[in-house]
């Protein structure tokens, strides 16, 4: 998909369909030799089920391998279950306390707070869950995938986590 965007001016630009109209002004052309400023102006929701901002992507900045985006776990919300196809996640905890069930029957679980960094390998099944009933939780997410909404794969495992697997053999 190419955006057209003359040099030096400011462009708002429409992510991919999967996402609820998210805009953002780009400022600077998409090029091997310019920075780019994207700036998110509106939120959009994540085939993930979250509210997020989006920063960096191929569709906006040019950027070939990566992607960065700013997303909020509403107070007692989570995501759906979900996992990242052929891209790991690096995540760093802005604000929050959040416990993310993980493995095939997300029967593993972690509890982060705000200033934790997390890596998610690439494939890994997981599901955040935000600890607070009355605060958000913040956290800026990168991925080596300029597209990742694209590779956003909904897990079909137990709705609850921890349940609905089959009993590991002896």
């Amino acid at each position: 998909m190419g955006l057209p965007i003359s040099s030096g001016l400011v462009g708002l630009l429409a992510a991919t369909p999967v996402l609820a109209t998210p805009v953002v002004e780009v400022i600077g052309t998409p090029s091997a030799d310019t920075i780019v400023t994207v700036r998110p102006l509106a939120s959009s929701t994540s085939r993930q089920g979250l509210q997020q901002f989006v920063g960096i992507s191929g569709a906006n900045s040019g950027a070939r391998g990566l992607s960065m985006n700013r997303v909020v776990i509403p107070p007692g919300g989570r995501a759906a279950a979900h996992r990242h196809v052929g891209s790991e996640s690096a995540i760093y905890l802005l604000a929050g306390t959040v416990q993310t069930f993980y493995g095939t029957c997300l029967e593993k679980t972690v509890i982060n707070r705000a200033g934790d960094f997390l890596f998610i390998p690439a494939g890994v099944p997981h599901r955040p869950v935000n600890l607070s009933s009355s605060e958000a939780a913040i956290a800026i997410v990168a991925r080596n995938d300029a597209n990742e909404q694209e590779h956003v794969a909904l897990h079909d495992g137990p709705a609850t986590p921890g349940t609905g697997c089959p009993a590991p053999s002896p």
